[in-house]
């Protein structure tokens, strides 16, 4: 049976999957590439022409084929069509709930279905090298992929306050997400000025930490995390400043031994955002870091059972990466390590 991975949604996280998944769908034991895109935009025609050459198939919705057509592309399938006889269909749209009580619950064809980020509800949350024990063969049918400040936040908690046998040292943990205003691919929603965000969540704060204790759940801790988010005026990257309250004294050479350790995280002597966003640019995939995290560990301090420093968050680099692990997990939960070795020289352990 061949296998196929159907991607629904060209933006900031749809664009660059599909093109790694079919730059690498030899390695991936992938058959086919499939992707779906809704609107039909002259100023897009390039990257949809560009996806195709690169071996993957455009599908659409049926009222928009013409539109489709006039614009140069040949899409081959309808969306319904697409995703029935898709093995693994990956969602990365801000409606994947949504699409999952429309299309993707009533669907026979795939064994699989993941959704992006904000898509709190939609299934299993999961981050790789985080929870992939806790991921059940045959019944986690639906994954959510948390977003790329929660994987951050959730690669310091596992890093830097628990053992590699699971015990749990974090008292409490308290996070400030410094956000970029938007990706340098988007011309709206940028932001002037510094802009806060409210504390919606009477236990966690924003929903940062909300997902990163629904990842660490999933393995039976009760974390007890907060974190609070402001946007900057800037493209560039995110920011975490962090403060573990651990049950003992760390030093900040323990901590950058296990930061070091990992090899999932990277360290960096740089302190601006603009220069780790530099280097992704010149040495990662296509611009993106693969690592959970960068951590300039000149700004690691200690404050009696506090460890407390400052990282970097690789925006769409640590749920591409998580992605492609759901993506061959679904396909054989055995060789998901070895298949993913090919995206290694993007995991840096410093920038």
């Amino acid at each position: 049976m061949s296998k196929i991975v159907h991607v629904v949604g060209t933006g900031t996280i749809g664009e660059p999957l599909i093109g790694l998944l079919a730059d690498d769908k030899e390695a991936f034991g992938i058959d086919e590439v499939t992707f779906h895109k809704r609107t039909p935009l002259i100023a897009e025609r390039s990257k949809v022409a560009d996806l195709v050459r690169r071996g993957a198939v455009l599908s659409v919705d049926d009222d928009r084929r013409v539109a489709f057509e006039e614009l140069g592309h040949a899409p081959k399938f309808g969306a319904k069509e697409a995703i029935e006889r898709a093995t693994v269909v990956v969602d990365c749209t801000p409606v994947g709930n949504q699409m999952k009580e429309k299309f993707y619950e009533s669907a026979h064809g795939p064994i699989g279905f993941m959704a992006q980020g904000s898509e709190f509800g939609f299934g299993k949350m999961y981050a790789r090298g985080i929870n992939d024990e806790a991921l059940v063969p045959g019944e986690d049918r639906f994954l959510h992929i948390v977003s790329c400040n929660t994987h951050n936040i959730s690669v310091l908690i596992k890093t830097l306050a628990m053992d590699p046998d699971g015990t749990n040292h974090l008292e409490d943990g308290q996070f400030l997400c410094i956000r970029r205003s938007n990706d340098i691919s988007q011309d709206t929603g940028f932001a002037p000025s510094p802009t806060v965000e409210s504390h919606k969540d009477d236990r966690f704060g924003t929903h940062h930490a909300r997902d990163a204790h629904g990842v660490f759940e999933t393995m039976g801790y009760d974390m007890n995390l907060y974190s609070s988010a402001l946007k900057l005026n800037t493209q560039y990257m995110h920011a975490i400043h962090f403060r573990l309250e651990l049950d003992a004294p760390m030093s900040v050479s323990d901590a950058v031994d296990r930061l070091v350790e990992n090899k999932r995280v990277a360290i960096t002597y740089k302190r601006s955002a603009n220069s780790v966003f530099s280097f992704g640019r010149d040495h990662g995939y296509y611009g993106r870091i693969l690592s959970q995290t960068v951590v300039p560990i000149e700004t690691l301090a200690v404050r009696g059972n506090e460890l407390i420093g400052f990282c970097f968050t690789p925006q769409d680099g640590n749920p591409l990466l998580s992605t492609v692990a759901g993506m061959l997990w679904y396909l054989d939960p055995h060789t998901v390590d070895e298949k993913i070795n090919v995206l290694r020289p993007y995991l840096f352990q410093e920038v």
